[in-house]
């Protein structure tokens, strides 16, 4: 038999990691990026970049009200985005396919840090300003003739392997 939300077992948590979505626009995946970062009990979420379209009339559809539970942010300077990051000592972690990435098995979590999980924009992936902080770059690996996945897929891959 199926179980209603309340009737669900699983624990309440929240993990210390930051989401943080560089230059993403699509309302339907920031809506998206709210619901799977409440799903997997992330602390806030950043966007980066100006004009971020979070008009909760767009994005309650995909979002199903979480916006309003996860705590978010917009910095719109990625050089104000790469001061906060550093200056509060995160494990900066790239979600992106780059010559340097391994894969997101490999990664490693050190204990007792805050975890920024960088994600990037439906067109442009992450940014090479924050690729060159990072710490760790990791992707997904894949087995078709496609090179890429949807962001909000790619989050949910990289939060459940970190969270479990």
């Amino acid at each position: 038999m199926q179980l209603t939300h309340s009737e669900n077992q699983f624990e309440r948590k929240t993990f210390p990691i930051t989401l943080v979505c560089d230059h993403i626009y699509f309302q339907q995946n920031i809506g998206s990026l709210f619901r799977i970062g409440e799903a997997f009990g992330v602390e806030n979420i950043i966007f980066l970049g100006k004009d971020i379209p979070l008009t909760p009339r767009k994005i309650n559809k995909t979002s199903r009200s979480t916006h309003l539970h996860v705590p978010h942010t917009i910095i719109e300077e990625t050089t104000e985005l790469t001061a906060y990051l550093i200056e509060n000592n995160f494990e900066i972690i790239a979600l992106e396919i780059a010559s340097n990435s391994k894969p997101l098995k490999d990664l490693i979590l050190p204990e007792n840090k805050k975890l920024a999980l960088l994600i990037g924009s439906e067109v442009d992936g992450v940014s090479d300003e924050l690729l060159k902080i990072s710490h760790q770059i990791v992707h997904i690996n894949m087995f078709g003739n496609n090179s890429s996945m949807n962001v909000v897929q790619a989050a949910s891959i990289a939060l459940y392997e970190i969270t479990s």
